[in-house]
């Protein structure tokens, strides 16, 4: 029966099994849209800047340099830039190749181990042991020869030379899978890493894009602001005039002086504004404070795109980095649960040593001076106080929690490119509706200045007119603004087209490409 098991035993090592779940990806969602009811093919249009109708393709590609289609080349030379310099690039890559060398550290341990050492030695026996003497072998090993056993001899001390050189090699089977399990979590964690260098590079590109068209907007509303200070300043002088002339009272000319502080104490929170998005797109570009960049943006050298990509729920399953890197913890989960059952299960190893020693370095490995050895161990907890079974309980909770955690990313996803998309329609209404009012705010404006440099009317009109033309022009810009923004939010929330852009890109991740 013995030597049954001796012949049993290499077969077991080499069949093994993988102890734990294996990994199955997550069902894509079943979802084929965002909203309960129909969106519309197309939104509403705008005869004004960044009032163009955007269609709505569900075959839509997301280019990798998406921003592009803003159509800025200074937008494109800044994030082209920042994706060289931003410190969270290279910190996202240095974790990417981190982890690429865990996998091959881990996948080092399916092999075995080999070890050489040698240990020279110079040595003395005391001259004082009893009538001993040392000899030497034909193959060089030492001994000791007695000539007088009845008394001492004190023939004086005796010098030897002693080498050993060995080969060490230990070999670790994996039985029940223990280490392929712990290869798969580190694969996991590299496929997280891929997808955090693919998220860090959109999330730049989206803060640069945000913070540019931020700088346009504040640009425009300083100008318009401007502008309206500017008008004030000139009814103020006409309101001095006329006060000369007796055709005014000196409260409506109070007023018109309260006007214009009015008018001018909206412009440094303004400016303030301006010089912190400027200081947040240095930042972003890899720059310190005192070291600008040469872009600036304006809204009117910005485009709106007409067509927008819409992805399929199944499909942002498989393009959003967050959801991604969700899968990839669960699967990291899935083999860690598997890595704390094989724990549990006897441990086997196999250690085997040869060598030779000899007085000499040239007899060590002549007849008589070899050696070797080989042991087989087969090792299992007994007792550990719950230690194992508790760690693989936990192990289970926490792949059921990444499981939860997974399905929560992909309803936040398709959350966020619903409150995208809802944002992209309800924008572009707004926009329509601000762009009247501009229009009937400034007509208003230019009858009411009219009569009352006629004196039609009083100067409280004309007041109140300014204002309503001041509201309505920020009210625009803010509009045009924010149907940039919301363009760009929709490429960020579906993915960013990491899978089409090719800066840095890892060569083995493709759109729907996971690690084994």
């Amino acid at each position: 029966m013995f030597r049954r098991f001796l012949l049993a035993f290499p077969l077991l090592l080499l069949a093994g099994c993988t102890a734990g779940p294996d990994f199955k990806r997550p069902a894509a969602p079943v979802s084929i849209a965002y909203t309960p009811q129909s969106l519309a093919v197309q939104t509403s249009s705008a005869d004004t800047l960044q009032g163009g109708a955007q269609h709505f393709s569900v075959a839509g590609q997301i280019p990798g340099d998406w921003w592009s289609l803003f159509q800025s080349a200074p937008l494109n030379a800044l994030i082209e830039r920042a994706f060289k310099a931003n410190p969270d690039i290279e910190t996202a890559q240095a974790a990417l190749r981190s982890a690429q060398q865990n996998v091959i550290a881990q996948q080092g341990f399916f092999y075995p181990t080999v070890g050489v050492s040698y240990s020279p030695s110079r040595n003395k026996l005391a001259g004082n042991m009893g009538g001993n003497s040392p000899g030497i072998q034909g193959n060089g090993t030492l001994i000791q020869t007695y000539s007088n056993p009845a008394g001492p001899n004190y023939n004086g001390p005796a010098y030897y030379n002693f080498h050993v050189a060995q080969m060490n090699i230990g070999y670790v089977p994996d039985v029940f899978g223990l280490q392929k399990r712990r290869v798969e979590s580190a694969q996991a964690q590299e496929q997280q890493q891929q997808m955090q260098l693919r998220a860090t590079y959109i999330t730049l590109a989206s803060n640069l894009v945000a913070a540019a068209f931020e700088e346009a907007s504040l640009r425009a509303q300083i100008a318009a602001v401007t502008r309206v200070i500017a008008i004030n300043r000139e009814n103020l002088a006409i309101m001095h005039r006329q006060l000369v002339l007796g055709y005014l009272a000196e409260i409506d000319v109070a007023a018109g002086e309260a006007a214009l502080a009015q008018a001018e104490q909206a412009l440094p929170p303004l400016n303030k504004q301006l010089e912190q998005t400027r200081d947040l797109i240095r930042a972003l570009a890899g720059n310190t404070p005192d070291n600008d960049v040469p872009e600036t943006f304006e809204l009117a050298d910005l485009h709106l795109p007409e067509e927008l990509p819409l992805s399929l729920p199944s499909q942002l399953v498989e393009q959003r980095p967050d959801v991604r890197i969700a899968e990839e913890q669960l699967h990291d989960a899935s083999a860690l649960y598997g890595v704390a059952i094989a724990n549990r299960l006897p441990q086997f190893s196999v250690q085997a040593v040869m060598g030779g020693m000899a007085s000499s370095p040239d007899w060590m490995f002549r007849a008589g001076g070899g050696f070797f050895s080989v042991v087989g161990n087969v090792a299992q907890t007994i007792f550990d106080g719950g230690t194992l079974r508790a760690q693989s309980k936990g192990a289970e909770q926490a792949l059921i929690g990444a499981a939860a955690r997974y399905r929560g990313t992909v309803i936040a996803a398709l959350q966020n490119v619903a409150d995208t998309l809802h944002a992209i329609e309800s924008d572009a209404d707004a926009l329509k509706s601000a762009a009247a009012a501009e229009q009937a705010g400034k007509k208003m404006l230019e009858l009411t200045r009219r009569q009352y440099r006629l004196g039609y009317v009083s100067y409280q009109s004309l007041l109140i007119a300014e204002q309503n033309y001041q509201l309505n022009t920020l009210s625009l810009i803010q509009a045009q603004a924010a149907r940039l923004g919301d363009t760009a939010a929709l490429y960020q929330a579906l993915g960013g087209g990491w899978w089409n852009h090719t800066v840095d890109r890892p060569a083995n991740l493709q759109q729907g490409e996971h690690a084994s």
